[in-house]
């Protein structure tokens, strides 16, 4: 089975994650080890909490630049809720500056009446990219489960692989260019939806594998 290093670095939903790539079939290797990293066959960066103590504690544990080579090297990675929101470049949450592997920022949602802040619950996806592997074996715009107060504002749109409306607002709820994939939602909070994307994400490690 492939081998999945599960990034830790004391904010993520590891053990839920780990359970969803055990059912999906693969091994989880939760870590923080830079070496771990370089040899599993891919990388998923799961986060809960505030964008400035995630970045320092990725930074204290001395993480960036493995992270940084493991999507260069063209390893699968898989960013979840706040492990999307760290590949960027800055975060109108915080001070500190994202790891800048996706050129844009995190913004927080405007107030809006009748709507709640965090956007919590089910909602729908409107998909983007839809011939990328992430949806593949889903209904056209599934529903997944969020949990979130900020979202990400990526320049080039064209990396956008879905979005979610709240309220007014409509806003990038994934991210897909070639190895390098990031929801804003959590696929292990979003039933079989949310296994089957995990799924999908495997049999594109098993095919990296494979060629």
């Amino acid at each position: 089975m492939p081998v999945i290093a599960v990034v830790d670095y004391e904010m993520g939903n590891l053990h839920s994650v780990c359970k969803g790539l055990e059912k999906a079939g693969a091994t989880p290797n939760i870590t923080y080890s830079p070496k771990e990293l370089e040899q599993a066959d891919a990388v998923i960066l799961p986060g809960v909490g505030s964008f400035d103590p995630a970045v320092k504690h990725l930074r204290g544990r001395g993480l960036e630049q493995p992270i940084k080579d493991a999507i260069a090297s063209g390893k699968p990675f898989l960013g979840i809720c706040l492990g999307l929101q760290i590949l960027f470049e800055s975060s109108s949450e915080g001070t500190q500056p994202g790891l800048g592997i996706v050129k844009g920022k995190v913004r927080r949602f405007l107030p809006e009446p009748d709507i709640a802040i965090p956007h919590m619950g089910w909602n729908q996806l409107q998909v983007t990219q839809p011939k990328s592997i992430l949806w593949e074996h889903l209904p056209s715009d599934p529903w997944v489960y969020f949990v979130h107060s900020y979202y990400v504002d990526p320049i080039d749109p064209q990396i956008r692989a879905a979005t979610v409306t709240h309220g007014t607002q409509t806003v990038t709820a994934a991210i897909a260019r070639e190895n390098l994939m990031a929801v804003q939602f959590h696929p292990e909070k979003s039933s079989n939806i949310g296994l089957q994307i995990l799924s999908n994400f495997v049999a594109q490690v098993r095919e990296k594998i494979a060629a």
